[in-house]
């Protein structure tokens, strides 16, 4: 790909951008959320049709003006942000448009028996079956990695492909990048992590706000000279100076929450200008406690009690209303109303605020105020106009932060609050997650990455199979937090506390 431009309405996503790929070659392509790295890919894949420039395959120009003329030409695409049709099953959504035939009529048998083999290849136990409205976003992303590998395709893009991933699926997903190369396929590798970057790319091509920046070997280049070419800065890891909430008041209890095998008779507490860190392996529990706690699915008993009071939270707006907030681990779906612009977007839980006589909305004061969180959270948007959708999927999570952030709530759960985000927008949301602990805002932190939990948190909980097995202070090693996450049972400590 040369000389590649593409616009949007108010935006330049792309200026004479480049990208080469090798038969069995792993190549990163890497950048800040809205360099264009998702743009310059979704022209490859024949989603968004290019402005100018020229694209190649073998060798031979190609025009690519829809998406499946890309698969017909042996290119697929994992794209970050699931495109899933959640009421159908696993195989259907693997197949649509290509279902098998027996004399004209569809031959369900043999779309799952198809379905079934392409699993097995992942050492994915799925049934083909199962409604993907029933699978964890992990699960739905394995779903998605077999759809692109049911095309055969000699040239794979995978989109931030673990976002949704644990070690384990990350190490079966390698294994099968690993495979691909083998087969002479080419694979385009996006992704924020910089651990997997050196694990399993060969080169690497850098992007930054929609231009090259250049391509580097993977293995012989230092990650702080990635980071820079990425940000164009050199960034400071300092350790966060979270300031001891131990003496706080409580800001919220929860006392022997129950919901099936999720949530089993699970107990904490959290205080003022607390982070406290919620740590697990996949299907531990962690996000069922939090959507329980917020009303967003019904508990089957215990008590929440904030500020010192009990409380009755049958609903989202009923927790919202006792000073709640919850940014959801699937922005897409939970987070935002991607058909509404920017402003919308960030007012949206707050419009009461902005209400006024026989509910006319204060335009205004909205822009006001949204144009205010863009600055705050360095949102990359042409305007507060901008639809959602048309945003990088980094800078739709922050307008999701700033929505919350806005209604001002005391007790804040941030469910993956940095999973899709690069290196650069990570360190600004751990300063923006530490400012609010100091301001006496009591934050739930729920991450799979045991550095992010161990950089924020005073105290981590760690869950594993619905139950929390224990509560660990700050500074834990990693291998402290992976003993309790494999624990079936309590620890004898936390036991006996209640």
């Amino acid at each position: 790909m040369t000389g590649i431009d593409k616009s949007f309405p108010g935006v330049r996503a792309l200026s004479q951008a480049r990208f080469e790929l090798l038969p069995g070659e792993v190549h990163a392509l890497m950048g800040e959320n809205g360099a264009g790295k998702s743009t310059l890919m979704k022209i490859l894949s024949g989603v968004y049709a290019r402005d100018a420039g020229v694209v190649k395959l073998n060798g031979m120009p190609v025009e690519i003006t829809a998406p499946r003329q890309a698969q017909d030409l042996g290119i697929s695409i994992i794209h970050q942000e699931l495109a899933l049709m959640r009421d159908l099953t696993a195989a259907q959504n693997i197949f649509i448009g290509r279902e098998p035939r027996r004399f004209g009529i569809l031959d369900e048998a043999r779309l799952n028996r198809d379905a079934a083999a392409i699993f097995a290849s992942m050492n994915l136990r799925l049934e083909p079956t199962v409604k993907v409205e029933t699978l964890t976003i992990a699960k739905q992303q394995m779903v998605e990695i077999a759809k692109a590998l049911s095309y055969r395709s000699r040239v794979l893009i995978m989109d931030e492909p673990t976002a949704a991933l644990n070690d384990a699926e990350i190490a079966e997903l390698f294994a099968i990048i690993n495979r691909l190369k083998a087969e002479g396929v080419g694979i385009v590798y996006i992704s924020h992590k910089m651990d997997e970057i050196k694990r399993i790319s060969d080169r690497v091509t850098v992007m930054r706000d929609g231009e090259y920046v250049g391509t580097v070997p993977a293995a012989d280049t230092p990650i702080d000279t990635i980071i820079s070419m990425m940000v164009g800065r050199t960034l400071t890891n300092e350790a966060l100076v979270i300031p001891n909430a131990a003496d706080a008041p409580l800001a919220l209890e929860v006392r022997n929450l129950r919901r099936g095998r999720e949530i089993r008779d699970v107990s904490f507490s959290l205080r003022q200008g607390e982070i406290l860190g919620f740590a697990g392996l996949m299907g531990a529990g962690r996000t069922e406690t939090a959507r329980a706690i917020f009303g967003a699915d019904r508990r089957e008993g215990g008590e929440i009690w904030v500020r010192g009071q009990r409380v009755g939270i049958a609903s989202p707006r009923d927790a919202v209303e006792k000073g709640i907030g919850y940014l959801s681990e699937d922005r897409k779906l939970f987070g935002l109303a991607t058909g509404l612009d920017v402003r919308n977007n960030i007012a949206l839980a707050s419009l009461s605020r902005f209400t006024g006589p026989f509910g006319v909305l204060d335009e205004a004061g909205m822009a006001k105020a949204a144009q205010g969180a863009i600055r705050q959270l360095a949102i990359k948007t042409p305007s507060d106009t901008q639809e959602a959708r048309l945003l990088s999927g980094g800078n739709q999570q922050k307008v999701v932060i700033a929505k919350w952030l806005l209604r001002d709530c005391d007790i804040l759960i941030f469910d993956e609050p940095t999973r899709g985000i690069d290196v650069g927008a990570k360190s600004e949301i751990y300063k923006l997650l530490n400012a609010l602990a100091a301001e006496g805002k009591a934050i739930i932190v729920i991450s799979s990455e045991l550095p992010e939990i161990l950089r924020l948190s005073h105290r981590i909980a760690v869950m594993c199979e619905g139950r929390l097995t224990g509560i660990l202070p700050g500074g834990s090693s990693q291998e402290e937090i992976m003993r309790l996450a494999t624990m079936r049972e309590p620890a004898m400590e936390l036991r006996h506390a209640g």
